[in-house]
């Protein structure tokens, strides 16, 4: 029977897979193995959020594994990598759904309609999103090339002519002492990419280059996700809606973010006393 998805049901899994991965992996590793282990549908595997930026599964994954650091069975040491603590290497099912309860019923009250999301970060990406989706195509390719530059890549060229066979551009990215092109593909989609894109990409690359990025606006299935890694084919990286909207915002392309100080404000009693008698 397919398991429910849901923040608390996918806790368990979570810590499953941690532990298969060797108590740490990140975030792309531990939903491999989650799908891997539990009966998903098809159609759940490609049900995406309200804003296209992910699949059902990713987000209630990502709150997952945000429930597990609450009760300090995971850590999150760095960016999109997280690792068992010593309690999450000894946690049981029944420890696991119990402290979640007790966490729950100290720290929250869910409003009418379900738990809240986190606003700030929706809220800035759904807007992203909706802006990309709203480009013209030749837009789109011109924002991949910028967005390819500052991340590193040289001689970064949009093709996208008659002829092309579905390539939209190339860039060289060098690693150490070797140099090596990378064509990539733009799709702006409002739902999830099928092996089916990754493999016609694939081909499109056939005798011109060995390795491809694909990047979209939407979500990427299970099947394309193993599609691009598959054994014996020329692999192919991919960008989906909601690392697009990190990769903007990590270079600071078409995002603008304003740092706050946060006072914390305290009352010395003891100050006060000079004044007395």
């Amino acid at each position: 029977m397919p398991i429910k998805i849901s923040d608390s049901a996918l806790m368990w899994p979570t810590v499953l897979a941690l532990r298969e991965l060797g108590g740490s992996g990140n975030i792309a590793e531990i939903e491999a193995r989650v799908l891997k282990h539990n009966e998903f549908t098809e159609a759940q595997q490609a049900e995406l959020m309200p804003n296209g930026s992910s699949t059902r599964i990713a987000y209630y994954l990502a709150w997952a594994r945000t429930n597990l650091k609450r009760i300090a069975a995971v850590e999150n040491p760095a960016p999109a990598v997280w690792a068992l603590t010593e309690l999450g290497t000894t946690l049981t099912e029944a420890k696991c759904n119990q402290l979640q309860q007790e966490w729950k019923t100290n720290h929250t009250k869910a409003p009418p309609g379900g738990k809240p999301k986190p606003p700030d970060e929706e809220k800035w990406k759904t807007s992203l999103l909706e802006r990309l989706k709203a480009m013209s195509p030749k837009a789109f390719e011109r924002l991949a090339q910028r967005l390819l530059r500052e991340a590193g890549f040289r001689n970064v060229e949009v093709l996208g002519q008659a002829g092309d066979g579905g390539i939209d551009g190339v860039g060289v990215y060098r690693l150490s002492l070797v140099s090596f092109p990378i064509y990539f593909q733009c799709k702006r989609y409002q739902g999830s990419v099928s092996s089916g894109a990754v493999r016609d990409f694939r081909g499109a690359m056939a005798g011109r280059g060995e390795k491809g990025l694909l990047i979209t606006t939407g979500a990427f299935t299970a099947s394309a996700r193993s599609e691009a890694t598959r054994d014996g084919a020329a692999p192919v990286e991919l960008v989906s809606g909601e690392a697009l909207c990190d990769l903007l915002k990590e270079h600071r392309i078409g995002i603008r973010i304003t740092e706050r100080i946060v006072e914390d404000i305290e009352v010395d009693p003891a100050f006060f006393d000079q004044f007395e008698g």
